[in-house]
């Protein structure tokens, strides 16, 4: 791929609230409406589908059986995460269930994993069974579940086969069933700090930078970005992979070419924030609002997107599936191209 193309795709949070304003009432409508705006996604010619994950919240939480269920519907998009907390997750139940999940695809599942995000409950991953080794920190915990399930997706043998076994078993030892060929390869992690992405690069993952980062310098949100992307490319370049990483960051991006955009959105973006989140200073990444002229020149200055491959796009989903399959296709069409992405 060129260097300044980009897959561009959508990230959704899966909110459902009784808001007057929204189109997602229910849980049963985020799911539904999920699929669907994959399905238009695809046929918009965008090239990934994501969703982040959350626990004890109105919205999207254990996510297989929406990508299976997407899986099915698609033929050609990217069907991915943005994150998973691998806090909550027993890695052996979660590759048999993305195993699953990819088979279903045609292996274009791309899961983005983490260590995860601010929770709605205290200790959340205590309630699933887990809880951190002591002298270990529950990002320890996130990090040791991760490095559990990469080395299952290898999908080498480990367990005894019993020797009088219910179905006859293939020689030697036993792995986990189905096996994803190539799974390994489209894992990727959730990074906001310079560390964990050096870190991730070590571990032969792909990175995820959102719009949030620990903010290490003092310098604006993109260009700390960028930096952290460099940083990570060196790593794994040091850490002596074969392969080609991927490196994806999300956005807030829309166009204003309608006068229920302008009502929606306003006339103008925002700039960087700065906060506290989780015991931790962090930058907040501006969202990008305006006319399409204006748009294209503002974002020709966002260092940290042209350094990825991958754009994420994050989309309000309780404003319905015709109103984002607009927002992207207007992106698609009318920015994109002209910043030499598509």
């Amino acid at each position: 791929m060129d260097a300044t193309m980009k897959r561009i795709g959508f990230l959704s949070f899966g909110h459902w609230s009784l808001a007057s304003h929204s189109a997602t009432r229910t849980a049963q409508d985020v799911l539904l409406q999920s699929i669907e705006l994959a399905v238009a996604a695809e046929e918009l010619g965008a090239d990934g589908a994501y969703f982040r994950v959350h626990h004890f919240a109105r919205q999207l939480a254990s996510p297989f059986p929406l990508l299976a269920a997407i899986g099915a519907r698609t033929r050609r998009i990217e069907i991915g995460t943005g994150v998973i907390d691998m806090r909550y997750e027993n890695p052996f139940y979660m590759v048999e269930d993305a195993g699953a999940a990819d088979l279903i695809s045609g292996g274009r599942l791309q899961l983005g994993i983490s260590r995860g995000s601010p929770e709605q409950v205290i200790d959340g991953w205590r309630h699933f069974g887990y809880a951190p080794p002591e002298g270990a920190s529950d990002a320890d915990l996130g990090r040791r579940h991760a490095e559990v399930f990469l080395d299952l997706l290898r999908g080498e043998g480990f367990a005894k086969p019993n020797p009088r076994p219910m179905f006859p078993n293939p020689p030697g030892l036993l792995r986990l069933e189905p096996h994803a060929e190539g799974l390994r390869e489209r894992i990727w992690w959730g990074s906001a700090s310079d560390a964990t992405a050096i870190w991730a690069a070590q571990q032969g993952m792909n990175l995820q930078s959102s719009t949030l980062k620990a903010d290490e310098t003092g310098e604006p949100f993109h260009i700390q970005q960028a930096r952290q992307i460099r940083r990570y490319r060196q790593a794994w370049t040091e850490a002596g992979h074969a392969r080609v990483p991927r490196v994806s960051v999300s956005r807030s991006i829309f166009a204003l070419v309608s006068d229920r955009d302008r009502a929606t959105f306003g006339r103008g973006g925002d700039s960087d924030q700065v906060g506290i989140i989780d015991n931790m200073r962090a930058v907040f990444g501006r969202s990008y609002v305006a006319e399409p002229e204006r748009l294209i020149e503002e974002l020709k200055a966002d260092e940290a997107i042209a350094e990825a491959d991958t754009l994420l796009l994050t989309v309000p989903n309780q404003l319905g599936v015709a109103y984002n399959a607009h927002l992207l296709e207007t992106l698609l069409t009318q920015v994109a191209p002209a910043l030499g992405w598509r």
